[in-house]
């Protein structure tokens, strides 16, 4: 059984975006050398998700419309949690989109349907955070 854990590490320059990190997850099953297998891939940090859907322009727009209606940024005041922070939103949304993903491996490829791809989803950018990639199997 081959075990393998990388940390990628991400800096947006907006406070939320969307990033395609599927090349980057194949790197990784690369570097394991995992034939068989699991890759799970978890956002590290409670204001942002990792999750898989379509690499397409227009459904992400649709994503930040659909989010921003169920968890405005603003006004900052209508959140309980906003005092030291005003990051409330970003909290939501990420439980929304969800924490993780787990991708089969099959014959050493990440084992996706049609147009799957995986996403880092920031909701509370401009500092470093991380996802980590654990990837077990032969």
């Amino acid at each position: 059984m081959i075990s393998y854990r990388k940390e990628l590490w991400f800096e947006t320059s907006q406070r939320r975006e969307l990033i395609n990190i599927t090349p980057k997850i194949v790197e990784c099953l690369n570097e394991s050398n995992v034939q068989e297998g699991l890759c799970l891939v978890n956002a590290m940090h409670i204001t942002a998700s990792v999750f898989i859907n379509d690499d397409e322009p227009g459904l992400h727009k649709d994503f930040e419309k659909w989010l921003e209606g169920l968890a405005p940024e603003k006004p900052y005041s209508q959140y309980q949690h906003n005092g030291f922070e005003d990051n409330a939103d970003a909290h939501l949304k990420r439980t929304v989109m969800g924490r993780e993903v787990v991708v089969a491996i099959t014959e050493g490829k990440l084992d996706f349907g049609p147009w799957e791809q995986i996403f880092y989803g920031e909701f509370d950018g401009k500092r470093r955070k991380r996802v980590l990639v654990k990837i077990i199997g032969e």
